[in-house]
Parts: structure tokens; C-alpha cells; sequence
């Protein structure tokens, strides 16, 4: 049994080719006037980035392992990313963050992330990752690229 399998509501799902996952808002990720604090979107941005990959089936264990065997030592590495800040979440808030790929190149990944409250848009963002091993770019592995096609993530 996958780790996410005890409690599918964590890991959020796969809709409309998405991924979709809720994230509560506590008093640690506000400053001291009860607006989340920008830096906090970062991690909740990076629990779904890590969520979409476990429930495309890519668990990184055996992400490591595949990946392992084609570039040893790989990591996914944040190369740049833009935020557009539109509107303040407050503590107690259940945010709702959204993240789809907008583009799969050889050794890189822009995924496409939006924060919302309700149907209120709070925060838009392009994250670019690139695949490193031994220091270098590689090729993303075909496992996870056929994963990530719009195609596939429209039959889940």
C-alpha cells in the first residue's frame, strides 16, 4: 500500500487534468497581522507540486529508483519562478491550490499553480524545475513525461 492510500484526502486528486489539493490555514503561516505571509504560499505551492507527482502514480522512491538507474543522484531543482500576489489569505482560511503542467521540455517542467479562496483567485504562479544529475540538466524521465501528458491526466 502507497503511503497516500491510508488518507486519499491528503494527497488532494486529478480533475479536469489538474491537480487539486486543500490546504488550511494556520497561525505559523501568517505574519503578525493574520495575513498569510508570503513565503508560506511557497511551501503550500510545494506540497502540491510534490502531491501531483505521488498521485500521478510517481512515488519518489520509486521515482529515485528509475531515475536512479538513467542519472544517478537526480534532483528536481526550482530554476525560477513568478508569483503574481492578487489577493491576502487570512488564518483559518482552506485554500484550494491548483497545479497543471504548462510545459514539458527535455530536462525541464514548468507547472502552472493558482491559490484560491473559494472561487476567489488569490495567487497565480509559474514554477520552472529542471531534472539535474551529476550536476547537469537530463532528460526528465519518459515515465514521468507520459505522466504528466495532458492526455493522460485527462483520463484520470
Amino acid at each position: 500500500m502507497k503511503p497516500h492510500e491510508n488518507w486519499p484526502d491528503l494527497a488532494g486528486r486529478i480533475e479536469n487534468g489538474q491537480h487539486v489539493m486543500a490546504v488550511r490555514v494556520y497561525y505559523e503561516d501568517t505574519d503578525f497581522s493574520g495575513v498569510v505571509y508570503h513565503a508560506s504560499y511557497l511551501r503550500f505551492m510545494e506540497r502540491g507540486r510534490t502531491d501531483f507527482l505521488r498521485l500521478l502514480g510517481v512515488d519518489h522512491r520509486a521515482l529515485f529508483e528509475e531515475a536512479g538507474q538513467e542519472a544517478p543522484g537526480f534532483a528536481f531543482v526550482v530554476r525560477s519562478m513568478t508569483i503574481e500576489y492578487l489577493k491576502p489569505a487570512h488564518m483559518d482560511d482552506v485554500l484550494t491550490i491548483r497545479t497543471s503542467p504548462a510545459e514539458i521540455a527535455g530536462a525541464s517542467l514548468t507547472l502552472k499553480q493558482e491559490v484560491f479562496r473559494g472561487e476567489i483567485l488569490l495567487l497565480e504562479a509559474m514554477v520552472k524545475a529542471a531534472f539535474v544529475s551529476g550536476g547537469r540538466a537530463r532528460r526528465i524521465p519518459e515515465a514521468l513525461r507520459k505522466a504528466m501528458a495532458p492526455d493522460a491526466l485527462s483520463h484520470r
